[in-house]
């Protein structure tokens, strides 16, 4: 059997380069904000007045990874807005759609279904009322 030729000093350190560029595309598909504490609220949170969300409409409450939507009735819907995907915080809202930053998932922000995959469960839904004319989501509300 004929012997393998040892590796050269400069595809060693190719290789060394090209180690952490790799490992930056799969930290790209992991899930930034999945198994923090932060990701939905765990505990009532004052989102805003009442009015901020029109009857067949819907807002992105970023700051506390929430969509609140009301139904032509007035009655309100919240939902936590970490993508069942990959655990992305969703950062978009068009008209009553969510679109997820990472892959491109969409979710209906009224009933929180899934409307684009690739995620295939929808999102998760959170208690919401109101209280003195604010809105209040997340448990215990």
């Amino acid at each position: 059997m004929p012997a393998r030729p040892s590796a050269s000093r400069r595809t060693v350190l190719r290789g060394a380069a090209v180690a952490p560029v790799a490992g930056l595309g799969l930290a790209a598909c992991s899930a930034p904000g999945k198994g923090t504490a932060e990701a939905t609220p765990t505990a009532p949170v004052d989102l805003g007045a009442e009015n901020e969300v029109a009857k067949g409409g819907a807002k992105l409450y970023r700051d506390h990874n929430v969509v609140v939507s009301r139904d032509e009735k007035g009655a309100l819907k919240a939902y936590s807005t970490i993508c069942t995907h990959a655990g992305c915080p969703i950062n978009k809202l068009r008209g009553t759609t969510l679109i997820c930053p990472c892959h491109g998932s969409e979710f209906d922000a009224v009933t929180g279904k899934v409307v684009q995959t690739p995620a295939t469960v929808p999102l998760t839904e959170l208690p919401v009322k109101t209280e003195k004319g604010r809105i209040i989501a997340g448990p215990g509300a």
